[in-house]
């Protein structure tokens, strides 16, 4: 039997796209199971952008492309993010990845080294910790909680960072809470990251255009100009624009930081698919009106699933304010089921794949995505609700 390396070794399978494979392989048995497990928005991809695909298609835009993606799409993208997140960026401070999560992976591959740290706020979503350890660094959880907005405080932050401390990772709106940031709390985390000038920051904004509140959206390389050079801001169109299959992620940085990226990206996959590429600069460019009516659906979804979860004895679920996830709170049925992995393997068997909170660096509970159609997710609670009667 072949050994595997110790890299390898020190991660485990995504814990997400195990449930929704569990979910898949019971459908083709037979069993009617809804799954509420992936973050993938049911819409379809807007019509523009699947007509921008095919015209690239038509053109026979078939061949490589740059690396870091076309010149074209990286003007769009810088357009996206000056007027999606505030960020004034020159396109030569931007690089396309295989999706978000590539980038992700890359700028950590690139920059971490064993005896480094990594700050993450749990819950967290499933592949920041993973991406950590595969790179040999170290994983330090910042816990956090329902009452404080599962978001970490300046306080928090100063008490983690040491000299081994490389990265902290923001992720607003977050998955799996549904947390946001708000730009004082942004400029009071600025303030204690000031003082430790090797310590890079990573803001996953990918769910920005998914914000429920009155407020708009915050992010610390607008809310702390004078640390946006130490900072990596992801972006895409998978979420906001419905095209998780493209595999489309953007991200805007320092152009050392960048240029590393793409270093590593020029042997792992090289340049990302060309008709992706001209897919994601039709949804940059075009048309972003539809976005509105999305947002409200979902702020419906939302709702629903709060109240009826609430509903349900032993279960507590805080309204998130933003993307398409609840962290529901199980804590009074651990006694009756042991552990969540267990709860959710019993509300399986009952029709509805959930993730288990601990996938999370969480505990005692699940995450609900509502990216799911009205009348499926209302099927899905009641059985939920009738699992745990």
């Amino acid at each position: 039997m072949s050994e595997l390396s110790t890299a390898l070794a020190r991660i485990a399978p995504s814990r997400t796209t195990a449930m929704t494979d569990r979910a898949t392989a019971l459908r083709a048995e037979g069993r009617d199971i809804i799954s509420l497990s992936v973050g993938e928005p049911d819409f379809a991809t807007p019509p523009h952008v699947v007509a921008a695909t095919k015209a690239a298609l038509d053109a026979d835009e078939t061949k490589y492309t740059p690396v870091g993606g076309t010149a074209r799409l990286k003007t769009a993208a810088a357009l996206h993010f000056h007027r999606d997140l505030g960020i004034d960026v020159p396109a030569t401070q931007i690089t396309v990845s295989a999706g978000g999560k590539q980038a992700i992976f890359h700028a950590l591959l690139a920059t971490l080294d064993p005896g480094d740290q990594v700050l993450i706020p749990a819950p967290w979503w499933v592949s920041y910790p993973e991406i950590v350890r595969f790179a040999g660094a170290e994983v330090v959880a910042l816990p956090t909680a329902a009452a404080g907005g599962f978001r970490i405080t300046a306080a928090q932050l100063g008490a983690a960072i040491t000299p081994a401390t490389r990265w902290l990772l923001l992720n607003s709106p977050g998955n799996p809470t549904g947390a946001c940031y708000s730009a004082e709390e942004l400029c009071a985390l600025g303030a204690v990251l000031r003082d430790h000038p090797r310590v890079l920051v990573m803001s996953d904004d990918i769910y920005a255009p998914l914000r429920y509140g009155a407020g708009a959206h915050a992010t610390l390389a607008v809310e702390c100009p004078d640390l946006a050079q130490r900072v990596l801001t992801i972006s895409g169109v998978s979420k906001s624009h419905a095209m998780t299959g493209f595999r489309i992620g953007v991200a805007a940085g320092p152009e050392w930081l960048i240029r590393a990226m793409e270093k590593l990206q020029s042997h792992s996959s090289g340049n990302p698919c060309s008709l992706s590429q001209a897919a994601a600069v039709a949804a940059f460019e075009g048309p972003q009106d539809f976005l509105a009516e999305w947002r409200e659906r979902f702020r419906a979804r939302r709702d629903m699933v709060v109240a009826a979860i609430n509903a349900v004895p032993g279960l507590h679920c805080p309204v998130p304010d933003g993307a398409f996830y609840c962290m529901v709170d199980a804590a009074p049925l651990m006694a009756r089921f042991g552990d969540d992995e267990a709860l959710c393997l019993h509300l399986l068997e009952h029709g509805v794949a959930l993730v288990a909170a601990s996938a999370f660096g969480g505990q005692a509970g699940f995450r609900i995505s509502f990216a799911a159609d009205e009348a499926r997710l209302a099927e899905a609670l009641r059985r939920i609700a009738a699992a745990l009667a």
